[in-house]
């Protein structure tokens, strides 16, 4: 559960423009997470992004928008409130990229 922190994000302001990438490890395919964690970046309102099923039983989750956006689905992800079972989530922060339109299912 450790976070990654590049210089350009440290010191961030809730405010700011961010990108969150997490990795959820657990037992979180085939139970509905990625579908919950659409809907959870929805109710938070103004992240884009996506949710996507990896090859070696992870969700890997891209979201942007502001920091604190970021940070309530982060913390969402780690609440105990998910489908499944989740043993752990491993985050990086960046600059935005863009080009999301929404939060997509892949």
């Amino acid at each position: 559960m450790s976070e990654q922190v590049p210089e350009q994000t440290a010191g961030a302001r809730p405010q700011d423009p961010a990108r969150l990438t997490a990795w959820v490890r657990g037992e979180v395919q085939g139970v509905g997470f990625r579908w919950f964690t659409r809907a959870a970046a929805l109710r938070i309102g103004r992240l884009v992004g996506f949710a996507l099923n990896l090859g070696d039983g992870r969700v890997q989750i891209v979201a942007e928008g502001t920091r604190a956006d970021c940070e309530q689905l982060l913390e969402w992800l780690r609440g105990g409130d998910t489908p499944g079972h989740v043993d752990g989530v491993t985050e990086i922060w960046d600059t935005p990229r863009g080009g999301y339109r929404g939060f997509a299912i892949r």
